[in-house]
């Protein structure tokens, strides 16, 4: 990996000429960019205009910096289903292709992926894909359906169930996912061109597991519990081998995502919410553990960021999962998120997904009263607490990433 202190000057060079040309790639939005408003053709602003090029120079990595816990000079901002179908150019593919469709065939996953980016300018670039695509390297088939959800014909309730699964360490994701190489590939050069980072992400063990014993989407993970009780009084092992299996799988996929182009890799339990504080302790805390370091003993310089949705009321378990930063929902208090992780944790999130929702005044409110809970400017990775939800109008994305971008402080 190149050292970023020597990609600055070129980047600057890139970044000159990316302003001159900049109505060429202006986004079909109003959504103002930041960019373009530094074009100027009076000789008293080009100095402004070099300002902006040498703060843009640093930007590449900002996130990834961030998300290691270094301090920058502003806070970086990538919003959870940011690539979604609350973009209408996002639409016109969901409308048409089924799920699986769109995130295996590399040419739509890299536009999907893209899109956003190139609206509102945040500071990276996910892969669209899902946390379930690797399931089938172990045997287990999966369809998304569209209006139900994910839905996976594979059935995982027992000891002789999870025997029958493929062996991990003949899993081979260039043979059974050859399309993560080319999405990945590719959209590590469009990372590079556009200045900002490429994160991919995996779903931890317990949430895959869950979705693979369930079936489907579940309201009370009834199935799981009772695979997790049976662990617990010994009369069946099945869910701690399942889930030892899928943190290996896990682990080596984070790595592969790395080897094909990730610079940050976020592990999402999205599932946490089905977990008790007991039942996180003992079984969705280890496995997520041992994927994480499965890839941080690989990549050590690559960030890891974990992320529990719907366990903030054990965030005080998550202080050593051994990733590099703790993403929080949105049910908790960013400055009391903070309180429990301590200061020497790096943060992520957590806005509530429904103030997109608000007037543009409500969500540079909600922007700057984050940031400055968290710490104040450049002092976490801002995000959402969940997913940009569907029917969230385009324009507040747009407004959420500008203030972020532009906020400096309340003494600023």
């Amino acid at each position: 990996t190149t050292n970023a202190a020597t990609m600055i000057f070129p980047r600057a060079l890139l970044s000159i000429a990316l302003l001159a040309t900049t109505s060429a790639f202006a986004p079909t939005s109003s959504h103002p960019r930041t960019t373009a408003s530094c074009i100027h053709s009076s000789t008293a602003e080009a100095a402004t205009v070099q300002e902006e090029v040498a703060s843009d120079a640093g930007d590449r990595d900002i996130l990834i910096r961030a998300a290691r816990g270094e301090q920058v000079d502003r806070t970086p901002v990538w919003l959870m289903r940011q690539a979604g179908r609350y973009m209408s150019a996002f639409r016109q593919y969901s409308d048409k292709y089924p799920f699986r469709e769109r995130s295996e065939t590399p040419s739509m996953a890299i536009e999907l992926s893209l899109q956003c980016h190139r609206a509102y300018g945040m500071d990276g670039i996910i892969m669209f894909s899902d946390i379930l695509t690797p399931l089938p390297t172990l045997g287990i088939e999966f369809d998304v359906v569209k209006g139900i959800g994910p839905v996976i014909s594979t059935e995982v309730r027992n000891d002789e169930d999870v025997a029958k699964l493929a062996d991990v360490a003949d899993v081979d994701f260039d043979k059974t996912l050859p399309f993560i190489r080319e999405i990945l590939g590719s959209l590590s050069k469009e990372a590079e061109e556009a200045n900002t980072s490429l994160i991919g992400f995996v779903g931890a063990p317990f949430t895959l597991a869950a979705y693979t014993i369930e079936g489907k989407s579940s309201k009370h993970c009834l199935r799981t519990k009772k695979m997790m009780m049976a662990d617990d009084d010994g009369s069946s092992k099945a869910m701690t081998t399942f889930l030892d299996k899928l943190a290996t799988m896990i682990g080596k996929y984070g790595c592969h995502q790395i080897e094909c182009g990730a610079q940050v890799i976020q592990v999402f339990e999205s599932w946490a919410h089905q977990m008790s504080p007991k039942q996180f302790e003992q079984f969705g805390k280890p496995a997520s553990q041992k994927a994480i370091k499965i890839i941080k003993e690989k990549y050590p310089d690559v960030p890891v960021i974990y992320f529990a949705n719907g366990g903030s009321s054990y965030l005080e378990l998550q202080r050593d999962m051994g990733a590099d930063m703790i993403a929080v929902d949105w049910s908790v208090d960013m400055a009391e998120a903070r309180k429990i992780l301590g200061p020497d944790i790096p943060i992520s999130g957590n806005i509530d997904p429904t103030i997109l929702f608000g007037t543009k005044e409500q969500i540079e409110e909600a922007a700057r009263e984050c940031i400055d809970k968290a710490g104040g400017p450049g002092k976490h990775l801002l995000n959402l607490g969940h997913g940009v939800m569907q029917g969230t109008p385009e324009e507040a994305v747009g407004w959420l990433v500008d203030e972020c971008k532009r906020y400096k402080g309340k003494d600023a």
